[in-house]
This record gives structure tokens, C-alpha cells and sequence, in this order.
């Protein structure tokens, strides 16, 4: 194992026993302590093993989410963050002990992915309900345009290179920077990431570790400050966390592949569909203000 990969694993380490130290206090709290329900466990199970084939888990989830109409809108970017912070590590794991990428690559992208991540969650954090379902609406918008994407051949198909210099190299971690700060707002960053490594000329396999490494130290880093601003729902959380793990479990070293071009249909349609009802939320809520004659207020 390289150096950077030890530093790699050691800030995962270092923030996730952060994270869940402060998730363990708050569970001593009665008032917010609240079980996952059978459903909160099965999204978090069907997500997460369709993230560890690749399709991602943010916009699938936000979807079920919103169709289920629990947890409150304001509440998911938290409840993502947070339930996906012991998703990460395990996938990061997986990914980066079994597949071969630059060290220093990897380091200086999870690096750049976790420090947009804790900017972006303070902001989130503090953001008002109709601004949240507004951009979540956006960006389960841009998620289903990917899943097209894919689905028409209209990714880039990315190179044989498994390092990058000079100006590249600064171009992927800066825009790594960039999609950890939005993945706050429920814009997984799978998809976009690929997109960009591939313009750069990168091997699409070798990109799974940077993903997934980013995913394992930026969830704890943000997750804490959603944790510290109460912004997210306990017992869907707690789903995640717990049948999320499994899914990846099955998903990497039982199931590994599946015909999956008709499963990205049907996620492109359901999460376009929660868009939509996302945005239509914002709308009503805009209108109920003008209204009243007031602003619109924060709901907790």
C-alpha cells in the first residue's frame, strides 16, 4: 500500500470516529431517537446495491423519498449525508484496495471533494426549505439527464490513462472541489465525475476508487455539520446506514454485474417525476407566501 493510500485510509479513520462519536452522543437523546421503519431499510437496501453497480444512490433515493413523502424536504440533503457516511467507507474499501489508480491522483481529488463537502454542507445546513426543493429539484433534474445519457451512448468513453499531469490533473481536482460541494444538495457524483475523467482521457475503471474514495472521507466530514445543525431525519438515516452497507455487500462480491440499460429508463422517468414534484412543491410554498404577505420560514 502507497503512502497516500495510508493517508487516505487514516482520514477516513480520523473522521469517521468524529462522526459517529457525535452520532452515538446524540442517540442518547430520547426526544431524537426514532427507528428505522421496514421501508426506511428497503430504500436504503435497493439504493445503495444499485450505487455499487454504478448507478448511483442520491437521486434514487430522494425520489423514493418524495414519493413516500417522509422525511420533510429540507431534511433529505442531511438525511443522505449522514446515512451514507458508513456506505462510503465500505465502498471505499472495496474499490480502492481492488482496483489500480495514481496514488497522489487519488489523494489530491478526495481531498478536494471533502473540502467543497464541508463548505457546501455549512451552507446547506442553513439554507431555507424552498431553496432546498428548489435545487434538489434541480439536481435530480441533471441526474436523470445522465441516466439518459448513458442510456443513449452519449458518455465519453474515457482512455487508457491512469494518472494525469499539468493542467489536467489541476482540472479534475478543481472540479472534484466543485461536485463535493453540490453532492450537499443531492447531486450524487458518480455520473459527473466519469463524465469529466473521460473528457480528460482517463480510464473509466480506474475513476471507480476516485468515487468511492471521495465518498469515504467527504460524507464523514459533512456529515458531522449536519449532524451539529440537526438538519437531517434520524430513522431514515439510521436505514441507510445499516441495509445500505448490505446492499454494497451483495452488490460487489455476489451480484457484480447486471443488465442494467432498462433499470436507468426506469430511474430517469421515476426521478424526473420527483423533480417535478419537488419543484411544484417550491412552487405552492412561493405562492402560499405572496399570499400571506410574508416570507417563507424555515421548517426543522
Amino acid at each position: 500500500m502507497s503512502i497516500p493510500e495510508i493517508v487516505l485510509f487514516a482520514l477516513i479513520a480520523i473522521l469517521s470516529a468524529l462522526f459517529f462519536v457525535q452520532w452515538f452522543a446524540l442517540s442518547r437523546r430520547r426526544e431524537l431517537r426514532e427507528r428505522p421503519s421496514w421501508s426506511d431499510l428497503g430504500i436504503g437496501f435497493l439504493t445503495n446495491f444499485g450505487d455499487a453497480l454504478g448507478i448511483g444512490s442520491y437521486a434514487t433515493t430522494t425520489a423514493l423519498y418524495k414519493f413516500r413523502g417522509r422525511p420533510s424536504d429540507e431534511l433529505i440533503p442531511g438525511t443522505l449525508t449522514v446515512g451514507s457516511v458508513s456506505v462510503g467507507i465500505a465502498e471505499t474499501i472495496i474499490f480502492v484496495t481492488l482496483i489500480t489508480v495514481d496514488p497522489k491522483l487519488l489523494l489530491a481529488m478526495v481531498a478536494s471533494a471533502t473540502a467543497g463537502a464541508w463548505l457546501g454542507a455549512g451552507v446547506v445546513s442553513r439554507m431555507r426549505r424552498r431553496s432546498i426543493q428548489v435545487l434538489m429539484g434541480a439536481a435530480l433534474l441533471v441526474a436523470a439527464a445522465f441516466f439518459v445519457m448513458g442510456n443513449l451512448g452519449s458518455f465519453p468513453v474515457g482512455g487508457a490513462a491512469l494518472s494525469l499531469t499539468g493542467w489536467k490533473f489541476v482540472a479534475a481536482v478543481a472540479t472534484n472541489f466543485v461536485l463535493g460541494a453540490l453532492s450537499t444538495i443531492g447531486i450524487g457524483w458518480y455520473a459527473p465525475t466519469m463524465v469529466i475523467l473521460a473528457l480528460l482521457g482517463f480510464n473509466l475503471r480506474a475513476a471507480f476508487p476516485i468515487m468511492m474514495g471521495s465518498g469515504g472521507v467527504m460524507l464523514p466530514a459533512a456529515g458531522v455539520r449536519f449532524l451539529r445543525s440537526g438538519r437531517f431525519a434520524w430513522g431514515p438515516s439510521v436505514g441507510i446506514a445499516t441495509a445500505g452497507v448490505l446492499g454494497v455487500l451483495i452488490a460487489a462480491f455476489i451480484v457484480k454485474s447486471l443488465p442494467l440499460r432498462a433499470l436507468r429508463w426506469l430511474v430517469a422517468a421515476v426521478v424526473t417525476y420527483a423533480a417535478l414534484a419537488m419543484l411544484r412543491s417550491a412552487q405552492r410554498e412561493a405562492a402560499a407566501a405572496r399570499a400571506e404577505g410574508g416570507g417563507v420560514k424555515d421548517s426543522v
